[in-house]
């Protein structure tokens, strides 16, 4: 059998390769990973074994490369024939925060717990928070920016919320919608902890 690596390459029909989306995929990667490193393709080639052309060739999806060649290929980038073939995974579009991940503990003390339920790397008019206040516990804020506002149900407990001068008891399912541009608080008026889910939110003006 001839020894030319160039030979283990075999060219198809550019109809039949665009129905093989391995075939796009090991192309693609191969460009792409090439181009990550900074490689030309004659330090590729001589990183794998494989000729200048032929990889040339794989890279434009004019030849499709035997198990032998791709196995080359990835063992010059460090990875297995498996990781040269998969595709990256796409980014999630769901941003999960996990219940015991304490990143996201924003205050913690004896009186109150703060957890945000935002994505802290998100620019945001809205953010959303999990409030703990122990028996008798308060959180006092000084105003925000103007035309914030706050969106508070009471999830546990019961609590007082004052804002500017104005005074609201709340309960277990009631939710309040007040100023955060002026002073506020939110006092537990139970003899549990209350717990409180708040929403704030900033004027775009």
């Amino acid at each position: 059998m001839p020894s030319s690596t160039h030979s283990r390459a075999r060219k198809r029909p550019l109809t039949e390769e665009a129905a093989d989306p391995i075939h796009r995929l090991l192309c693609g990667r191969v460009r792409e990973l090439r181009k990550k490193r900074g490689w030309t393709l004659e330090q590729l080639s001589a990183a794998c074994g494989v000729s200048r052309s032929m990889l040339s060739e794989i890279e434009r999806g004019n030849a499709n490369p035997t198990l032998a060649v791709a196995f080359r290929i990835a063992g010059a980038f460090s990875m297995s024939l498996g990781d040269l073939v998969e595709a990256p995974a796409a980014p999630s579009r769901i941003d999960v925060i996990r219940a015991d991940d304490r990143a996201y503990h924003y205050r913690s003390d004896k009186h109150v717990r703060i957890r945000t339920l935002s994505p802290l790397r998100l620019e945001k008019s809205v953010e959303y928070y999990e409030v703990t206040l122990s028996t008798g516990g308060a959180l006092t804020s000084s105003p925000h920016f103007e035309g914030a506002r706050e969106l508070l149900t009471v999830q546990q407990g019961g609590v007082r919320v004052k804002s500017d001068g104005e005074t609201i008891d709340l309960s277990r399912g009631d939710s309040a919608h007040y100023p955060a541009d002026v002073p506020h608080s939110i006092k537990n008026t139970s003899r549990e902890d209350a717990i409180v889910f708040l929403v704030v939110t900033y004027s775009r003006d």
